[in-house]
This record gives structure tokens, sequence and C-alpha cells, in this order.
């Protein structure tokens, strides 16, 4: 009896998982075809006639794994809820997604921003996106507090790309570090403890300039301080 013929697009999905698993632990330049083939369980043939080329397949797994954290991210916010919860929701999404996909967020984080174009403008592309939510959030808070106006537009755009670049940051380090628990095993912090980290990190700073509040090289301001204090 023949074998059932595999669907080209579930096929596919073999390949780039197969590619994502290689390229997160060989790297992209040690990573071969051959291997690739091997893992995914077909010919080297078969992986160019669908995707071309190793270049080619690079790209693919970037945006198939930039697309699954957007995803997870977005869809782990609570809708309607206030700015920190929004924030907290998001982060936790955010911190289970790279934790349960240590290879896509190795080549996304590792190998996609280090080989140049066009691999490092799709990763871009991903974090802008993120960037934008989350810029969106600080926003939204500065609102909520009464001081829109005291946060600049583009003090507001700095204070999301720092808060996204110390998030990236930490589940790198959340993803290899290891606490030996009660019976001698090994623990990663959850993703609960790092959104944890993350949001008393980040908002209780957020928090007390959302309120006026500044650190200035010449001490802190409070909201009685004229906004020329800060400098």
């Amino acid at each position: 009896m023949k074998s059932k013929r595999v669907p080209r697009a579930v096929r596919e999905q073999q390949m780039l998982d197969a590619a994502v698993r290689t390229f997160a632990r060989r790297g992209y330049r040690a990573a071969s075809m051959d291997e690739i083939a091997e893992v995914a369980g077909v010919s080297k043939p078969l992986v160019y006639l669908y995707l071309n080329s190793k270049e080619e397949l690079f790209s693919a797994v970037i945006r198939r794994e930039a697309a699954a954290l957007v995803t997870a991210v977005t869809a782990a916010v609570e809708p309607r809820a206030a700015a920190d919860r929004q924030l907290w929701s998001g982060l936790r999404g955010f911190f289970a997604h790279t934790a349960e996909h240590p290879d896509g967020w190795a080549v996304l984080h590792q190998q996609a921003r280090t080989h140049g174009e066009p691999f490092a403008r799709e990763v871009a592309a991903m974090r802008a996106e993120i960037v934008s939510f989350v810029t969106d959030l600080i926003g939204v808070a500065a609102k909520e507090a009464g001081c829109a106006g005291e946060l600049a537009e583009r003090e507001v755009a700095g204070l999301a790309h720092a808060l996204v670049g110390a998030a990236e940051s930490l589940a790198e380090w959340a993803n290899v570090r290891t606490d030996e628990g009660p019976s001698g095993e090994h623990v990663r912090p959850t993703a609960k403890d790092a959104a944890a980290t993350m949001m008393n990190f980040a908002w209780a700073g957020l928090g007390r300039m959302t309120t006026g509040e500044r650190w200035t090289p010449d001490g802190p301001t409070g909201p009685a301080d004229p906004p020329g204090a800060y400098g």
C-alpha cells in the first residue's frame, strides 16, 4: 500500500521546525541543509524545492518565530484592563513564550540580529511592533494619571524602547539561569517571576514619573518643582 502523502503545508512546517532547532543550536553559518533535512526526515532536494535556499529558509524561520512571539504577547494582554495590568499580562505572555520556545527565541535574539540584512530587518520589524504596543500603554498610563503633557512623545517612545530592551535581556537571563530547588533540582525562573521582576524594575519608576517625580543629577524633583528642574 502507498503511504499517505503529507500535505505541503504540514511538510513545510516540519522543515521549519527542524531549521529552528538546527539554527538555534548550531548557528546560522554552521548549520547545513543536510542536517536540517535529516532532522526533518526528508531529502535535501525536497528542502530546496520547498524553500529554495538556506537564506530563504532562515528568513522564513525568522518571520514565523517573530509572528508567533507577537501573537503570544498580544493574545496574553488583558483587554480593557488598566495600563499596568495590560503590560503585566503582556510581559507574562512574552516570558512564557520565550521560555516555552527557547530555540525560536535564540534564533530571533542571537542569530538573526548578528547576521546582517535582511535578517536583522525582519527582527527589527517585530521589535517595532512590540515597542509600539508598549508606547501606547505608557501613553495611556500617563493620561490616566493626568500628566500626559509632562511626558513628551519622544520621552514616552524612549521609555518604551528601554523597557523592551530590558525585557529582552531578562528573557535571555531567565532562559539560561537555574536555581536549586528544595530537593536539589534545578528550577528556572517562571514567566510570572520574570514579569514581576520587570514590573518592579520598570513600572515602579514609571509610576513615579506619572505623578511628576523625576530624577536629576541634582537630586529628585517633586510634583511642585518647576518643569525646568529636569535637566
